[in-house]
């Protein structure tokens, strides 16, 4: 990876009102010996979302005009959070690209024409793709296939090539990309909590379907620990170990539906065409070749040690569930569990 690593003073962030954004924000807020600190979103932060000391912009990450933004703060350092994790109902593919990929394009050039010396981007393990012959671990070292039919994966992989051509084209500009596992928290609430949810537990016949978590407050701790003059490069972004469909059903005290792969394909597939779920039968594999990142490069080399391990991780959201009223796991599942 080219490029000196520098500590950051000026820092702009894009999809700061995101759920990640907000985290990083409110962290930089109180970071000693920060200059600028620029919160960039699509969207005007409403009052009561605001940092003291934080300057509030409301802008595109499409907007030609991000580079005067950059220039007008003496921004040095940019953090990329912005991208469309979970579209709307009302999203299509090609908005979608629109803002990953040519935000992420647009991004870049801004950040080359004002000689900002670092960036910072959450990519996503989803980067590596959801493939029957994944690794059992996952390495840096290994191919970003994506999955042209899951619009997120794809996308990350894409960025992903596009970030590797910079590095070639412009080395003076430091990259740190982070490829993020699943991530946990206080109040995280998504696609895959939803799945914990569940009565019981849906595991595919002949599959572990392995889960490697991240708590949110590691991938903040991460992300400033970049921007205090670590190694720039590529790192995966994960606790340690990881923690099977079954042993996620154990700790929360239920027990597992297991199907076959074809009864699900082909229920997935009579319920996208019915209008009855949104999913369709490609969201077999996603359950079943999941990733499964292994954080050695982040430890060693990037030098930074998560807080909590997945196992932790998961433990800490299903505590703080209960405390919110909001319990997933059934009375007294984690006793001896280590949560």
């Amino acid at each position: 990876m080219s490029g000196a690593p520098v500590r950051a003073r000026n820092i702009l962030v894009t999809g700061a009102d995101g759920f990640l954004g907000r985290g990083v924000v409110a962290a930089l807020a109180r970071r000693p010996d920060t200059g600028a600190v620029v919160a960039l979103d699509v969207r005007e932060v409403p009052p009561e979302r605001r940092e003291p000391g934080v300057t509030y912009e409301a802008q595109d990450v499409r907007d030609p005009a991000l580079a005067t933004t950059l220039q007008r703060h003496a921004i040095d350092t940019v953090v990329h959070l912005a991208s469309i994790v979970t579209p709307g109902r009302d999203s299509n593919r090609a908005f979608e690209y629109d803002v990953d990929v040519n935000g992420t394009r647009n991004v870049l050039e801004a950040c080359a024409a004002q000689g900002v010396r670092h960036v910072v981007v959450s990519s996503s393990g989803a980067a590596y793709g959801y493939h029957a012959d994944n690794a059992p671990w996952i390495t840096e070292d290994h191919p970003l296939r994506g999955n042209e039919a899951f619009a997120y994966a794809h996308h990350k992989r894409l960025v992903e090539e596009m970030l590797a051509a910079w590095r070639q084209s412009h080395p003076a500009l430091a990259q740190t990309v982070l490829r993020i596992g699943t991530i946990l928290g206080d109040r995280v609430d998504n696609q895959i909590t939803a799945l914990f949810e569940k009565p019981r537990l849906l595991a595919i016949r002949g599959s572990d379907s392995p889960f490697v978590f991240i708590w949110d407050e590691d991938v903040t701790g991460a992300l400033l620990h970049a921007l205090d003059g670590a190694a720039p490069g590529c790192y995966n972004l994960a606790g340690d170990g990881a923690l099977t469909i079954h042993q996620i059903a154990a700790r929360l005290g239920k027990t597992t539906l297991d199907l076959p792969a074809g009864l699900l394909r082909a229920a997935l597939f009579v319920g996208s065409r019915l209008g009855v779920s949104r999913y369709g039968p490609e969201q077999l594999d996603f359950l079943r070749y999941r990733p499964v990142l292994l954080n050695t490069a982040l430890k060693e080399q990037l030098g930074y040690v998560p807080r909590k391990t997945s196992a932790e991780a998961f433990d800490a959201f299903v505590a703080a569930r209960q405390r919110q009223g909001r319990p997933v796991a059934v009375a007294g599942a984690l006793a001896g569990s280590g949560a």
